[in-house]
């Protein structure tokens, strides 16, 4: 029994082990036959097997307690979830066991750690747990800046021109770069190839000249943005699936944002949405626009069955505004409104849904309008287009212009 036991130690404690098998046993005491009851003996915490999972393609699992079951599909897990995963397992199984010094034994996490996690999770949601990304590190060795910009102006102005004839362009201007480093940068800027570039400088001339060429349709260099001179030029609009909330339904919002200023509006429904449901929104649209002094001259739509029923298309005729469709499988024609979806689900549904339950969609709606007070008046917005300006300050310009 003692040799049995005596192999669970590490050799450097072997002898620290004999001696108490030894007192134990004259002692007239059972020694012990398993690894806790020896290390109970010696004095020493008794630490459970903590399981570390590396980065691989499969079950979202437990880091404690790995789940025994198969699943029928592949998930891809990052360490980002898996640490996130833990750190939610820690809150809830303190809220379980009503003991957080229990709970942080059990998970081997120090209670300190704990009230950070969980300070973080009363605050901002439960997705305030999981790993910031961090940034990309500045070495000091890198290309600088202004060289970056030289090169990327030059691939622009000659986009035929190849890494090698690029390096001596900037060799003329003072700057010695490699043709190796040329071509990494032009990766990185997705102007690696000679196509890119071709394409990227003809889109940037449709955009300021006008002049649209069959590069230019296929490629463009940012993705696809609608322009506008004023308010109300072009209104983007969009549905968008929020959930199925359980006592409410399939949950719609129809989006509106205003290609000029970048203006949001939205309406919460229960679906599915029809043309009823559209028609509605842009009266409430026009109402809520009508209140700045802007006025609805086209509006911008994809190809969903509200947007194209007959019944939509004769309301628009009859108040006079111009419907544009953006061509069938290309939601980037619709960048604005797609954009901002992304946005309000990150920004809004998501941390709400985390803080407290909606049981009508009066209350969704509430929540929806105060999201978009910050948005359109305080939440700056750091796009190629607002250039850290919020809506609010672009829609001023605009009346302050017409003013003068």
């Amino acid at each position: 029994m003692g040799e049995h036991l005596v192999c669970f130690c590490q050799p450097a404690i072997r002898r620290l082990a004999q001696r108490s098998i030894v007192k134990l046993e004259q002692r007239g005491s059972r020694v012990p036959d398993a690894r806790a009851g020896l290390f109970g003996a010696l004095g020493l915490p008794v630490r459970g097997l903590r399981l570390h999972i590396p980065h691989l393609v499969g079950a979202v699992v437990d880091p404690v307690a790995p789940s025994t079951e198969t699943t029928k599909e592949s998930t891809t897990v990052t360490p980002d979830e898996i640490i996130a995963h833990r750190r939610r397992r820690l809150l809830a199984l303190a809220d379980e066991l009503g003991n957080v010094s229990e709970a942080c034994r059990q998970m081997g996490v120090s209670r300190t750690r704990y009230y950070e996690w969980k300070r973080l999770a009363d605050l901002y949601g439960l997705e305030a747990l999981t790993p910031k990304p961090r940034r990309k590190p500045q070495l000091p060795n890198a290309t600088p800046t202004h060289v970056v910009s030289e090169l990327l102006t030059a691939a622009l102005h000659e986009p035929t021109l190849g890494a090698r004839q690029l390096a001596d362009r900037l060799c003329e201007r003072g700057f010695a770069i490699a043709k190796t480093t040329v071509q990494k940068l032009l990766n990185t800027h997705e102007l690696g190839r000679r196509r890119q570039r071709v394409a990227r400088a003809a889109a940037l001339a449709a955009q300021t000249s006008g002049l649209l060429t069959e590069a230019a349709r296929d490629e463009g260099p940012f993705g696809f943005c609608h322009f506008a001179a004023a308010p109300g030029d072009l209104v983007a609009m969009d549905s968008f699936y929020i959930g199925n909330l359980k006592g409410v339904g399939k949950v719609y919002q129809l989006t509106a944002v205003d290609t000029a200023t970048r203006w949001a509006i939205v309406m919460i429904l229960v679906g599915p949405v029809n043309a009823t449901h559209s028609i509605a929104f842009v009266d409430h649209v026009v109402r809520r626009m009508r209140r700045f002094g802007v006025s609805i001259r086209a509006i911008l739509t994809d190809n969903g069955p509200e947007w194209v029923a007959q019944g939509f298309r004769a309301h628009l005729a009859a108040k006079g505004f111009s419907h544009r469709r953006i061509p069938p499988r290309s939601p980037n024609h619709n960048a604005v409104c797609e954009r901002f979806h992304g946005t309000i689900l990150q920004e809004c549904w998501r941390p709400a849904f985390h803080r407290r339950r909606f049981s009508s969609i009066r209350q969704l709606q509430a929540e929806g309008d105060a999201f978009l007070v910050t948005y359109n008046t305080r939440r700056r917005n750091h796009g190629d287009f607002m250039r850290g300006r919020t809506p609010r300050e672009v829609l001023d310009a605009h009346q302050s212009r017409k003013a003068s």
